[in-house]
C-alpha cells in the first residue's frame, strides 16, 4: 500500500522504516533535506515539498502527518486540506488534542477529504518492538487503512493471551485498536500518558525513598544503604511491578547510578494537562494523575513565590528561621 509521511523526526523516520520493512510504499517529506535524502537512500520516494508529495501519490491518497503537536500540526493539515482531492485521507499520528481533531475534520469534510487521528504509543523502540496505536475515524476509511496498521503494530508475539478472549474478534490482541469516532483515538492516547504520568511518578517517589534510606534525617540505627540499581534490576523479574517502565529504569540506571546527565527539569507534551482537564470536565477524581502533572511544573522551579511566603508566614508567627 502506498501511505505519504510528513514529518521525518525519531518517530516519523522509524515508522517509514517499518512500513517499507512491511513491503509498503512510502513517499516522504521534511523540512529537513538530509531527513529526506536517508529515507530515499532506504527505498522511500523523496519529495522536498508538500506539493511534491501530494504529486508524487496515486489517488485515493493516504496522507500520515507525524509532526509535532499544536501549530506545527494545524498548519499541516490545514496545508493537506486546500490540496489533497476528495476521497484522500489525513491522518494524525502526533498527540492532537481529540477537541482540535473534531474540529479539523468537520472541516476537511467540507472537501470530502477524510480524517483519521492515531495515538501511536512506541517512542524511540517502536520501529524494532512496533507501535501500540489507538485510532479515530470512520469505520469504512480505517478498515481501508489496516494494512497499514497492521504493519506498524507490534502483532501478538509472545504476549501470553488473556484468558477468555480468544473467542473475541478484534485487532486489540494485535496492538492496534480503532475506538471510535474521530478524536476517540488521541482521547484514548490522552488518559493513556495521563496514566503514564501518575506511574512514572510512583516509580520515581519510590526509588527516591529508597535511595534516601540512608539519609542523616533518619535514626542511625534505622538507616540503610539500598542497591536500588539490583532494586530494579530484581523487580523486573517477576514482580507485580514489572513492566517496560521498569525496564527502562534499571536501563537508565545501569547507565547513570547517579543519573549526573539529569537536571531534574520534566516537561509535559499536554497529554497530562489534557487529561486532568476532561477529568475535571466529566467531574472524575484524578488526584494521582493531577498531583504527577503539578509535580512536573514543580519541577521547573526552584523556590517559588508560594514557598517563600509559607515561609515568611512561619517567620512571622513562629520566628521558624530557615535552614541554610
Amino acid at each position: 500500500m502506498q501511505i505519504g509521511m510528513i514529518g521525518l523526526g525519531r518517530m516519523g523516520a522509524n515508522m517509514a522504516r517499518r512500513l517499507m520493512r512491511g513491503g509498503h510504499q512510502c513517499v516522504v517529506f521534511d523540512r529537513s533535506p538530509d531527513a529526506v535524502k536517508a529515507l530515499a537512500s532506504e527505498g522511500a520516494r523523496g519529495a522536498d515539498s508538500v506539493d511534491a508529495l501530494i504529486a508524487a501519490m496515486d489517488k485515493p491518497r493516504h496522507v500520515w502527518v507525524m509532526v509535532p503537536s499544536g501549530a506545527p500540526t494545524e498548519a499541516t493539515v490545514a496545508q493537506l486540506g486546500e490540496k489533497l482531492d476528495a476521497g484522500d485521507t489525513v491522518i494524525d499520528g502526533g498527540n492532537s488534542f481529540f477537541k482540535d481533531d473534531i474540529r479539523r475534520s468537520k472541516t476537511l469534510a467540507a472537501r470530502k477529504v477524510s480524517y483519521v487521528d492515531a495515538g501511536t504509543s512506541g517512542g524511540v523502540y517502536g520501529l524494532d518492538r512496533g507501535y501500540c496505536m489507538m485510532i479515530g475515524g470512520d469505520g469504512e476509511v480505517v478498515r481501508r487503512l489496516d494494512p497499514i496498521f497492521k504493519t506498524l503494530a507490534p502483532g501478538r508475539g509472545e504476549v501470553e493471551r488473556t484468558p477468555g478472549r480468544e473467542n473475541v474478534p478484534g485487532t486489540a490482541e494485535d496492538g492496534y485498536l480503532h475506538c471510535g469516532p474521530v478524536g476517540s483515538g488521541h482521547f484514548v492516547k490522552m488518559v493513556h500518558n495521563g496514566i503514564e504520568y501518575g506511574i512514572m511518578q510512583a516509580i520515581a517517589e519510590g526509588f527516591d525513598i529508597m535511595r534516601g534510606a540512608n539519609n542523616p534525617t533518619v535514626a542511625e540505627e534505622h538507616r540503610m544503604t539500598i542497591p536500588v540499581q539490583d532494586v530494579a534490576e530484581v523487580w523486573r523479574r517477576g514482580s507485580v511491578l514489572s513492566s517496560w517502565l521498569i525496564d527502562l529504569t534499571a536501563k537508565a540506571l545501569v547507565e547513570d547510578p547517579e543519573l549526573t546527565k539529569f537536571s531534574g527539569h520534566v516537561q509535559d507534551s499536554g497529554e497530562g494537562r489534557w487529561t486532568v482537564m476532561a477529568a475535571v470536565e466529566e467531574a472524575v477524581p484524578a488526584d494521582v494523575i493531577t498531583a504527577s502533572l503539578y509535580t512536573r511544573f514543580r519541577s521547573r522551579q526552584e523556590q517559588s513565590f508560594a514557598e517563600k511566603l509559607l515561609s515568611a508566614m512561619r517567620f512571622q508567627f513562629g520566628g521558624h528561621v530557615e535552614n541554610k
